[in-house]
């Protein structure tokens, strides 16, 4: 499996984990991979902390951060996270306040405790996301990625000057060369198929047209992968290794809820839907009532990013409290039908090795023959 990414990074298997629990990306990067940690849920204090602690876990092993800086989102002036709430919350109409208020009543969501507090995701704002790329290089980090397009140019040349690789993720090959142009490192092909952010090629058709596109610079293949067969898939297609999310999610260090967690093992490859409703750009997740409320025509329909994860803050802290798989966030890949069962991230690094060699080794007998 080795391949020149290995060597560019240091690694024993070109295995990218992309992930929001920091025990995830120690146990990959120390399982040979190269965990990289998901830092739009974090307050820049709270970067700090999660990536000391990678630093005192991780054994040494190379690991990466991905940031969320998207090339279109709503201008906020410096200050500190309760004034940019208050700047962006002025934004919202009164007409999507009210839905979310009608939405909370109809799922009877009961209240929250006095004095909690509740507040939408500041890593999607520029400022935001500056200031997280400034902390991730203050740590011996080997990777950026930007999971919504190029990360703007002095990103780029700040990350370079720290002996950082930049990647971007790309749904088209047009936005690969872009990305190239820009200066970064490796692409990240990211198919239809994926959790999270996604666009609408498939992988298979997806990851060839990128690699053509922007030869030699190296490509990932991510969406619709979970098993040592589609890695070799992937390799075949071009790619010199790969991207992964969703399988992290029923890892034993994973940090799933339990509710969420159920939903996932519970779920097959049909039960996912691309939507905007909780970031304001088209995510994929598990679909339930609360994605069917906000693809309701007559409903005033989600806002961009990254108002609607701060209109819909209030209600997602009631979802959370109350327990409730059946409107929660849980964004995930297709490959969610495959994910039946809870194990340990090295495991899961075994078996996607074990099983890459298995179908290379089956595919070159056949040939032989």
């Amino acid at each position: 499996m080795h391949t020149d990414l290995c060597d560019m990074f240091g690694i024993e298997y070109p295995i990218f984990a992309f992930t929001h629990c920091r025990d995830v990306v120690a146990a990959v990067s120390k399982a040979g991979g190269l965990g990289v940690l998901g830092a739009v849920g974090f307050t820049p204090e709270q970067l700090e902390m999660e990536l000391d602690w990678i630093d005192d876990n991780v054994g040494g092993k190379p690991y990466g951060v991905d940031t969320v800086m998207p090339q279109k989102s709503v201008d906020v002036e410096g200050g500190n996270a309760d004034e940019m709430y208050a700047q962006i919350k002025s934004m919202i109409d009164a007409n999507h306040w009210a839905y979310v208020d009608e939405l909370m009543d109809r799922f009877d969501l009961p209240d929250l405790p006095e004095g909690t507090q509740v507040g939408g995701v500041l890593g999607w704002t520029d400022e935001v996301a500056h200031r997280q790329v400034e902390i991730a290089l203050s740590h011996p980090i080997c990777l950026i990625a930007n999971a919504l397009g190029s990360p703007p140019k002095d990103v780029i040349d700040q990350a370079h000057a720290h002996g950082v690789k930049v990647a971007a993720l790309a749904g088209k090959a047009v936005h690969a060369q872009r990305h190239v142009q820009n200066g970064v490192d490796v692409i990240i092909a990211q198919g239809y198929e994926a959790g999270g952010h996604t666009g609408e090629i498939a992988t298979m058709v997806l990851v060839p047209e990128v690699v053509d596109a922007v030869a030699p610079v190296p490509v990932l293949g991510a969406g619709g992968i979970g098993s040592g067969r589609q890695i070799a898939a992937a390799m075949a297609l071009g790619a010199q290794g790969v991207w992964l999310g969703s399988l992290w999610l029923t890892t034993a260090e994973g940090g799933s809820s339990p509710a969420v967690l159920e939903a996932y093992l519970g779920a097959t490859s049909a039960d996912t839907v691309r939507s905007r409703c909780y970031t304001g750009k088209p995510a994929r997740m598990l679909r339930n009532q609360w994605t069917d409320a906000w693809a309701d025509p007559n409903g005033p329909g989600p806002l961009g990013m990254p108002l609607q994860n701060i209109l819909t803050s209030e209600a997602n802290a009631r979802i959370a409290r109350a327990n409730r798989p059946d409107l929660a966030f849980a964004p995930v890949g297709q490959v969610v039908g495959s994910m039946n069962e809870v194990r340990p991230v090295r495991d899961v690094m075994y078996r996607l090795v074990e099983e890459y060699i298995e179908t290379t080794e089956r595919l070159s007998a056949g040939l032989e023959g």
